[in-house]
């Protein structure tokens, strides 16, 4: 998989490659070139006494050092764009990928993996990019060219390169094998430590209102001290593969003058030679020791482009049709008509489908309301409106479409969702209002906030709509978060309003006020609500009830009084609560 995500995602930076070899290859030959001149200068010049030479093989010996630094920091520049580009197109590809999952991929990977993976798995891609540019295309040119250098300054040492080069690398591979299941073990602990933050600080008034601060700190302990026990059982053997290279590096160069010695002794090799042989030995072995390196940084990236790859190859269980219809059926006027036909849906591995049977239809300029006991399927209906989910049986219509036949953009259109748990993105007042309909108009905002009956706590507010809003909304009460999102819903005026109990957080007054604004405001289009409080359903065009994902009975409120026992048991117990209070 690795492999696979550098073809294809450094494909559109190959003219940066192309440059960082140029420039690599450059320097490396500049890297070989320079002990042999030094070779020269001792061997020619300091031992006949000749000062010209000196100066003038040092000069070009200058020169070359100053060509190859130029060199490097070219290789690196560009180096380091390809692996900024790379980051940008992977994080681009699995933000695209995730926007298309239903909320059913969403679940299965979690929301903290997903964060991780767009994140830390991606710099680690990023980062095997950047090294490679630098280290990993240098370390086969030093070391082959090395080896030919090696030889040609004297024959007979070169037995030496022999086994120091398989030491080296034997020594390396025992250690970098024992670096990948923790390397491996360490992304999955990053993502549990990204789980406890962030179930912590979402549910923070949750755990404040529980008193289980230390429960929650010895969580977030355990997790941390999970994740920092294996790294430092990685850091160890981090810590012992440099002593190792060092020590053969050491062993490596004591060899070399010893043996080297005793040819100078007997004439048939000069000091310039040794030099020059010691210099090349040292570049191979620090050759073999990038690549080494890289091997620790390989494993690593393996298992996060394994990760990434997970995402990318996932597709959506809500597939897009393969020919969208792009308007309503028959050429008709959009007016928003819902209509649900024998629906049944089922989550993956149950064992009983969560709706089954559902049927009705929700008519342009009408209300349709939805109540139901906890665990009846109400929100899980929605979720298949706006298709969320796909049904597993049966059909949902907008307008006499399939809403799997609808091009997602239409349906969308359509819909205006206030979910159960409304959610304010960082920004303004006027930012969140916008998110419905970017081309309103102040006056459009005020309106719907007048008929969300928000107006008056948005003026009191110091800079009004460009007041600031935090993410999700926490700097409002959340009966503020909701009816700013039934503004944001209205601004888009669409033929289609899903209420999913929007209206929870309201007070009586208020909710009476709000429901009367909407019925004016929203006279020809489709009314969807989904309630818990039979108060904000009472003038509803038609109530289903829904018990135990079936739709049990439907009617006007006086109707079901007279018809439904399980409606009469809802708001009896409603009247009684209100009693006791």
């Amino acid at each position: 998989m690795l492999w696979k995500l550098l073809v294809e995602y450094l494909r559109p930076h190959r003219a940066l490659l192309a440059a960082v070899v140029i420039f690599q290859l450059a320097q490396s030959i500049a890297s070989l070139y320079l002990p042999t001149l030094n070779a020269d200068i001792i061997d020619e010049g300091v031992a006949k006494g000749d000062t010209g030479y000196i100066l003038s093989t040092g000069t070009i010996m200058l020169v070359i050092t100053l060509a190859q630094i130029a060199c490097a920091v070219v290789a690196v520049y560009f180096g380091a764009k390809a692996a900024m580009g790379l980051g940008r197109d992977l994080r681009g590809a699995i933000f695209e990928r995730v926007g298309e999952f239903s909320e059913q991929e969403v679940t299965r990977f979690g929301a903290p993996s997903l964060i991780t993976r767009s994140t830390n798995d991606v710099q680690q891609v990023q980062q095997l990019v950047l090294m490679s540019a630098t280290l990993m295309v240098a370390a086969p040119m030093l070391s082959i060219g090395g080896v030919i250098m090696a030889i040609r300054q004297d024959v007979q040492l070169s037995w030496l390169i022999a086994v120091c080069v398989p030491v080296l690398l034997i020594a390396v591979g025992l250690i970098v094998t024992r670096m990948v299941p923790l390397f491996r073990k360490m992304q999955k602990r990053i993502d549990t430590v990204n789980r406890v933050l962030r179930e912590q600080l979402t549910g923070i008034r949750v755990v404040r209102a529980f008193v289980r601060e230390d429960v929650e700190t010895a969580r977030f302990t355990q997790a941390n001290a999970d994740v920092t026990d294996v790294a430092l059982q990685a850091g160890r053997l981090m810590a012992l593969m440099f002593p190792v290279v060092m020590l053969v590096l050491n062993v490596s160069s004591v060899a070399v003058i010893w043996f080297g010695s005793f040819r100078i002794g007997d004439g048939s090799m000069q000091v310039g030679t040794l030099i020059a042989f010691l210099s090349y030995l040292m570049q191979i072995l620090m050759s073999v020791m990038m690549a080494t390196f890289m091997a620790v940084m390989i494993p690593r990236a393996s298992v996060s482009a394994d990760r990434i790859g997970e995402v990318l190859s996932t597709r959506s269980s809500v597939l897009p049709p393969l020919n969208p219809v792009t308007a309503a059926a028959g050429g008709r006027r959009r007016r928003g008509e819902l209509e649900m036909r024998d629906v049944g849906f089922a989550y993956p591995g149950a064992d009983q489908p969560v709706l089954s049977g559902i049927s009705f239809t929700a008519k342009a300029g009408q209300t349709t309301a939805i109540i139901g006991s906890t665990g009846a399927g109400k929100t899980t209906l929605v979720n298949l409106m706006p298709r969320l989910f796909d049904v597993t049986t049966g059909a949902v219509l907008i307008d006499g479409v399939d809403v799997r036949d609808l091009h997602p953009d239409l349906l969308w259109g359509h819909i205006g969702l206030v979910p159960q748990r409304p959610y304010l993105f960082t920004g303004t007042v006027r930012s969140n209002l916008l998110y419905g309909n970017p081309a309103a108009t102040e006056d459009e905002l005020w309106e719907a906030l007048e008929i969300a009956q928000a107006r008056d706590f948005v003026e009191e507010m110091e800079a009004g709509l460009d007041a600031p809003i935090s993410q999700g909304g926490t700097n409002v009460s959340g009966g503020q978060r909701q009816r700013l999102a039934i503004a944001r819903a209205l601004v888009k005026r669409p033929e289609l309003y899903i209420f999913d109990d929007s209206f929870s957080s309201l007070d009586t007054g208020t909710d009476a006020r709000l429901r009367r604004a909407l019925k004016r405001s929203t006279s020809g289009a489709t009314m969807v609500v989904i309630a818990q409080r039979v108060s904000s359903i009472v003038e509803a065009d038609q109530i289903l009830v829904l018990d135990d994902g079936r739709i049990v009975s439907r009617g006007t409120h006086h109707e079901l009084l007279e018809t439904s026992e399980t409606y009469r048991e809802i708001v009896s117990s409603q009247l009684a609560a209100e009693e006791t209070v």
